[in-house]
């Protein structure tokens, strides 16, 4: 018997090329040095990839102080204060950084307006470890908005210099809302020349709209603590489809595709392929339903290794 329901893949979907230098960078680290590798905060959001590493070695820390001097650390895709790296070579360690170069690049963006007199404004989530990287680049004149609400709150005059920035995992539709009301209320308001959001996370989102039409329940690969996962399963339930964020496929429950016809599967940027086909497998068995990749933007995006780390004996 053929059957009729259909999962859908969402494409693109899985690692960035943020997400891949990082994880290579570790690898690597691993081959050339050996166990223990030390890695401050997670390398990426992401339970399944965590565990994996810890299992070989890495250790995971978010207090230097735990750090041996002389050993090797790697600093994770999310991106570090200043006082971070400060303290790194206070204890004399080796580093070796997996920022993402996009979160680079506003790292660096800061660092340039706040030289020129700007006082700076971040949309993003407090408390992301994105988020206090970018604003730990300066000591002062940066202030983080999460809302549109907030705007509302801010104390500026129409001749102060003003700029803003954003966190690179926030799609352009989550911060439309915002930025509009930061230029209606300050229309001197400096914005990027690009928009600093992360190619991976609007092309995600935009392959979920596109599935959207076609399912009636969607899975969204993902750890909790994964800003963009978390909002592909927000996503999808905007679009009044019910959602479900997984990071093991025994989280998986038979009472989410009962009267269900098609399924949509879809993984954030710090979700291994692998672990998304371990939950391909365990949805199609619940479904016995057929499988169909569906057509989306090719990512031809890579990031080289930092070349410390590739000329290290």
């Amino acid at each position: 018997m053929i059957s009729s329901k259909t999962i859908y893949l969402a494409q693109p979907r899985g690692f960035c090329a943020g997400v891949e230098r990082a994880i290579l960078i570790v690898e690597e680290s691993l081959k050339k040095f050996g166990a223990p590798i030390y890695v401050r905060h997670e390398i990426i959001h992401n339970a399944y990839v965590v565990k994996d590493f810890e299992s070989r070695g890495v250790v995971f820390v978010n207090d230097l102080s735990l750090v041996p001097k002389g050993a090797i650390l790697i600093f994770s895709a999310h991106g570090v204060s200043k006082a971070v790296r400060f303290e790194a070579d206070e204890h004399g360690i080796t580093v070796f950084d997996a920022t993402c170069p996009l979160v680079a690049k506003v790292h660096a963006e800061v660092v340039r307006l706040k030289e020129r007199g700007y006082q700076i404004i971040m949309i993003g989530h407090h408390g992301h470890p994105e988020v206090e990287g970018t604003m730990g680049q300066i000591d002062e004149s940066i202030y983080l908005i999460e809302r549109v609400s907030d705007v509302a709150n801010l104390n500026f005059s129409e001749s102060d210099l003003l700029a803003y920035v954003t966190q690179t995992t926030l799609s352009i539709d989550e911060t439309s809302e915002i930025t509009a009301a930061l230029v209606q209320r300050y229309p001197q308001i400096h914005a990027p020349k690009r928009q600093d959001i992360c190619y991976a996370t609007q092309n995600r989102q935009d392959a979920v709209k596109k599935m959207a039409p076609h399912v009636d329940v969607v899975i969204v690969v993902g750890s909790q603590n994964s800003s963009n996962s978390k909002r592909l399963q927000e996503l999808a339930s905007s679009l009044h489809i019910p959602a479900y964020l997984v990071d093991d496929p025994k989280q998986i429950q038979n009472k989410w595709f009962r009267g269900v016809a098609n399924v949509g599967i879809t993984a954030g940027a710090s979700a291994p392929e692998a672990l998304t086909a371990k939950i391909i497998e365990v949805v199609g068995v619940i479904c016995q339903a057929k499988i169909l990749a569906m057509d989306g933007v090719e990512e031809g995006v890579n990031f080289s290794l930092p070349k410390t780390l590739l000329e290290a004996a």
